[in-house]
């Protein structure tokens, strides 16, 4: 969510006029901005798909979804620090113990 409920009236975004638990800060976004949200929402999405899905007019019918042969779910390449390990096994173990 955009703020934080714990520092309430404190926060530089929307000049502190999105208020109370973080469920209901969408519908006090002002007007304008949620088709902003949507939008970029809509963008990383579409990247994602991209990235990891066989293109529909490439596949059979009856094989809808089939993920690229060079994808791992979950990741789209993105490492702007440099550390995702190079080694396939360390990466697993390092996905791993980030669901943990």
């Amino acid at each position: 969510f955009f703020v934080g409920e714990a520092v309430e009236g404190s926060s530089f975004l929307f000049d502190a006029q999105i208020t109370g638990p973080a469920i209901s800060h969408f519908t006090q976004v002002p007007d304008g901005w949620d088709a902003l949200i949507v939008t970029m929402i809509g963008a990383a999405e579409a990247q994602r798909a991209q990235k990891g899905w066989v293109d529909p007019a490439e596949q059979a019918p009856d094989q809808p979804g089939t993920l690229k042969d060079d994808y791992y779910p979950g990741d789209i390449g993105f490492d702007p620090l440099g550390i995702k390990p190079e080694d396939p096994e360390e990466l697993d173990l390092m996905i791993t113990r980030e669901l943990q």
